[in-house]
């Protein structure tokens, strides 16, 4: 398969402290690729190098066959590459719909009806009038990835959407993923999740202390040793998920009081 994403050795140092030390990563068009390690592994500021929140020490970023190294955030956005946050970014006091239609930057027929659309895919088109800030975390999840959908991205990076999520709407996220990329958007994801991962993704790669420790399908990385001793410990059927939403389908409601701004905490 083609590789319609691409990060080549990718450096980023911090003071003097290696985040990321060379670091490839390949996504082929069409595929749910996952990125996993332990804290401090370099998952996020990957995630800020390829979307433009970071500029690497070295390395290059391509889209298909263009080279997006260092652009600006709106322009890689612009390009085709969505991307949600560790911690959600929405407009707390403005409404889901208004929401939508600021990630739209228009307000014309065609781009509410589009906002209305894209808020039943993700079930969240009865909460369309209430302020986002009601919203349970996961449902803040979701209002997050129906944004990030308004400019039908090739590419969705997706940074942690199953942490902090209840098993129901973990389960409704992983459907829309499957269902999105059944219709042609492609897919990195970074989570801690294991049953998430290995459930959604065809291939993944591990990061460890900034460097790639392994890579490849689900089964190969279950029984890596070097993935096991390094990050995932005996039992990859653990789930770390907590329930942050409490019982519930997408609809449910109940708010928890995050105010929605990201942090890089991978």
């Amino acid at each position: 398969m083609t590789a319609l994403l691409r990060a080549d050795g990718i450096r980023k140092a911090y003071g003097g402290v290696q985040a990321l030390g060379g670091v490839t990563v390949e996504v082929a068009e069409g595929t749910v690729a996952g990125l996993i390690g332990p804290n401090g592994s370099g998952k996020t500021t990957l995630f800020n190098v390829i979307t433009g929140y970071e500029r690497p020490d070295a390395g290059r970023v391509f889209l298909g066959g263009t080279e997006i190294t260092n652009a600006r955030p709106g322009t890689v956005f612009a390009a085709g590459i969505g991307r949600t946050f560790q911690l959600t970014r929405i407009f707390a006091r403005l409404t889901v719909e208004e929401n939508m239609l600021v990630a739209g930057r228009r307000k014309r027929g065609h781009d509410r009806r589009r906002a209305r659309e894209l808020l039943e895919f993700v079930g969240l088109e009865r909460h369309a009038g209430l302020p986002a800030g009601s919203l349970s975390y996961g449902q803040r999840k979701l209002l997050e990835l129906g944004y990030v959908l308004v400019a039908d991205p090739a590419v969705v990076l997706l940074d942690e959407p199953a942490g902090g999520v209840n098993p129901t709407l973990v389960t409704h996220i992983a459907d829309r993923i499957r269902q999105l990329n059944a219709n042609g958007t492609t897919f990195l994801i970074v989570e801690h999740n294991m049953e998430f991962v290995m459930g959604l993704c065809s291939t993944i790669t591990v990061l460890a202390s900034g460097e790639v420790t392994a890579s490849g399908p689900p089964d190969v990385i279950r029984s890596d040793r070097r993935v096991l001793d390094a990050y995932l410990g005996a039992d990859l059927e653990e789930d770390p998920d907590t329930d942050a939403d409490g019982p519930g389908a997408p609809d449910g409601g109940g708010g928890d009081g995050e105010t929605g701004d990201a942090a890089d905490g991978s």
